[in-house]
């Protein structure tokens, strides 16, 4: 396994990469929205949830996520400030706006694990997206009943309007409309995470891209990709890399700029804030 530092040779063979291909597939972690500002801790934390953490002494957006609050009041008090701050405001950092402009006259698709849709609203076609893990923007069946997803911004905004001592009305706590359970974020935690019609699309769609790409030139671009769920992104792309001599690979991760030695002569990698090695490399 072969380890990078940031080094200018690597900026200036990612921006080389970046001008001659014509076909990025780009595979997005965690680490890009949090270098985008999406940070679930400290300063940001406590502006929005300083009366939670006083009450129930959790110190991370995630902790308070699977907090088991008492009444569903409660439980859609803290999820629909949740929701609203990390799906339906824009980034703090203009990091997706950058990659739009980097991306948006190549083939492309996105590969990403994230659920916040930043890609989206920043320009990405809708249609060479794949978000796997689920959106912050749907509701499901908490059973569930059914393989469907709905849509929760409109309720979310109300919910944020109207709460008040972190609860929200009674009134507006969702209710699947097909069997009356509570309903529940579209967010992969367990086996009961539904992948609706749309999923399935999306993922046809990846199937075809990769299918369409096996033997072309292709520049597999990571951004912020950890170990949690590798497979989805990291192998994937070692593996689609390895297979195609075409394929160059190219990794901007702070702290886990690594690659198989297999693939080296063919990897990019910058061990770096993604924002800060974007603009270098742009």
């Amino acid at each position: 396994m072969q380890i990078f530092t940031t080094q200018p040779s690597q900026i200036a063979k990612l921006k080389t990469a970046l001008l001659d291909a014509n076909t990025v597939f780009l595979g997005a972690g965690a680490g890009l929205s949090a270098s985008a500002g999406f940070t679930y801790t400290g300063e940001r934390f406590q502006k929005h949830f300083q009366d939670f953490a006083d009450r129930y002494h959790f110190t991370d957006m995630y902790s308070g996520g699977f907090y088991p609050y008492e009444t569903l009041e409660e439980h859609w008090a803290y999820w629909s400030r949740y929701i609203f701050i990390n799906r339906f405001t824009q980034a703090p950092e203009p990091i997706y706006d950058q990659l739009f402009q980097l991306l948006k006259d190549k083939d492309y698709f996105v590969l990403t694990t994230n659920v916040d849709h930043q890609f989206q609203r920043s320009g990405f076609d809708k249609q060479r997206l794949f978000y796997t893990q689920g959106d912050y923007g749907l509701f499901q069946c908490s059973e569930p009943c059914c393989q469907k997803t709905y849509d929760n911004e409109m309720i979310v905004h109300q919910m944020v309007e109207q709460q008040s001592e972190m609860r929200v009305p009674s009134e507006l706590v969702p209710y699947c409309p097909i069997c009356g359970k509570p309903m529940s974020m579209n967010l992969r935690a367990d086996n009961t995470f539904v992948q609706d019609e749309g999923w399935y699309r999306a993922s046809e769609r990846y199937e075809d891209f990769v299918k369409q790409h096996q033997n072309r030139k292709v520049l597999y671009l990571e951004l912020g990709v950890g170990m949690n769920t590798p497979g989805i992104i990291k192998y994937n792309f070692w593996k689609q890399v390895y297979r195609n001599p075409n394929a160059t690979y190219a990794c901007i991760n702070q702290g886990q700029a690594y690659v198989p030695d297999e693939i080296e002569n063919r990897s990019i990698c910058i061990d770096n804030d993604i924002g800060t090695a974007l603009q270098y490399a742009n």
